[in-house]
């Protein structure tokens, strides 16, 4: 698992500057794509920070949609998420 200092490292090295990056979206989308499309459509780490810049960044995406998708992809697979822990 990466840390947020590492994700942003990563794209710093492949010089992707995502535009809409809050808190921890480009650290979730990173971890997604890594799980769900490295070694498929995606064949290298290049590619991975680039898909981070194409979620993130997308004229038809909108703020948050990071979050939204992780709180739906937990809610989905019934993991709860203890709020208190996260404050």
């Amino acid at each position: 698992m990466k840390s947020k200092d590492e994700v942003e490292s990563i794209l710093m090295v492949y010089k992707v500057d995502v535009k809409n990056s809050k808190g921890y979206d480009a650290v979730f989308v990173m971890h997604m794509a890594i799980s769900d499309y490295l070694g498929s459509s995606i064949t290298d780490e290049a590619g991975v920070a680039k898909y981070v810049k194409d979620v993130l960044d997308d004229e038809d995406g909108y703020d948050g949609i990071a979050f939204t998708r992780f709180l739906a992809d937990c809610n989905a697979k019934g993991v709860p998420i203890d709020w208190e822990d996260m404050i």
